[in-house]
């Protein structure tokens, strides 16, 4: 049994990761922390985790064979590191060890980076990409929540390269990726609102990873993020010219269609829809739906993803890198329908 701890577990990621892993078949939570509520039990400010009967610490009490860290960036990243040269895997769900340039991560994070020298060994823990690395990495760097529906979104296409690099981005989320706390009731309900709009930290993260498709075009992307007055779920919607040199003629939604089956093929939590997806297709669960057409009057490709941002999005995909690391089935744990209404 795979002896698990999180690192402030009070967030909205780290009660989900405590709510799945209670379930999990091969995984028990063995020590949890969280500064503002250390000595209090889990329960107290969770009842719906009260039967883990697990006391909140300032730091780890016990010795885990995998961390999860749900800190925000630059906070924890020395003692994630220290954890490593116990021989602990860690699995961090900040973005520290996303963006592999250095120089990048202080341009949009406002900081130098505390662990430089862990970078080139982190590995991007979006799942369906990277596979075979997240199964032998002791380091995962979780990706964030729009990135992970975005280049999900897009990767079959850029890899096969059918689109032209002029992307545009158009996501919306649930209020909870924001984490807890930060806007009221009163100021995201009957409300929409665009933030970032001169430029998203997610956006080199996603630009980073899908040019590891196709080296030979250097993607232009416009990324805009959107809160929308629900509790949580993430759309993103993906626009980009078609590359008619690649795709054409009466059958290209059909082709379209192909090359995304092709590429995702019997992958476990991502489905090709023929019909667009919605947020409460994939709540409360690990799946990716993807629903890929072209606007023949505009010739562009249009690609709609959907996800759970605190599963897929943040605790879902983190616990799908710790069965890869671990040698487990990929889905234990994961599988279960969507919540509706």
């Amino acid at each position: 049994m795979l002896r698990a701890g999180i690192i402030n577990v009070t967030g909205y990621a780290g009660v989900e990761l405590a709510r799945i892993l209670a379930r999990h078949p091969e995984a028990e939570i063995s020590t949890v922390t969280g500064r503002s509520s250390a000595g209090k039990n889990l329960g107290e400010i969770f009842p719906h985790l009260s039967e883990l009967d697990l006391t909140i610490t300032e730091d780890l009490a016990e010795s885990v064979d995998v961390l999860f860290s749900a800190l925000p960036h630059a906070a924890g990243a020395k003692k994630l590191t220290s954890m490593l040269d116990d021989g602990v895997k860690v699995i961090d769900m900040s973005a520290d060890f996303r963006l592999k340039n250095s120089s990048e991560y202080k341009e949009w994070y406002g900081i130098d980076h505390p662990c430089p020298e862990y970078l080139d060994e982190a590995v991007y823990g979006l799942t369906e990409l990277n596979r075979n690395m997240v199964s032998s990495a002791r380091l995962v760097a979780n990706p964030g929540c729009y990135p992970t529906a975005s280049i999900l979104a897009l990767a079959p296409a850029i890899q096969a390269g059918i689109v032209k690099p002029d992307i545009v981005v158009d996501a919306k989320s649930g209020v909870s990726g924001a984490g807890r706390g930060k806007y009221p009731f009163a100021d995201t309900n009957e409300n929409l609102m665009a933030y970032s709009v001169t430029g998203h930290r997610h956006m080199p993260e996603i630009k980073q990873e899908l040019n590891k498709l196709d080296d030979s075009v250097d993607l232009n992307i416009t990324f805009l993020t959107h809160l929308v007055p629900m509790n949580r779920g993430l759309l993103a919607s993906c626009y980009a010219p078609i590359n008619d040199e690649k795709v054409s003629g009466s059958d290209i939604n059909s082709q379209i269609s192909t090359i995304y089956e092709d590429f995702y093929g019997k992958e476990p939590f991502v489905e090709i829809s023929d019909f667009p997806p919605m947020t409460k297709n994939t709540l409360g669960t690990n799946n990716c739906m993807i629903l890929p057409v072209v606007d023949l009057r505009s010739k562009r490709l249009i690609v709609v993803s959907c996800i759970d941002n605190l599963i897929k999005g943040a605790a879902g995909q983190a616990i799908q890198n710790m069965n890869l690391m671990f040698g487990l089935p990929e889905d234990m744990g994961l599988n279960g329908l969507a919540l509706y209404p």
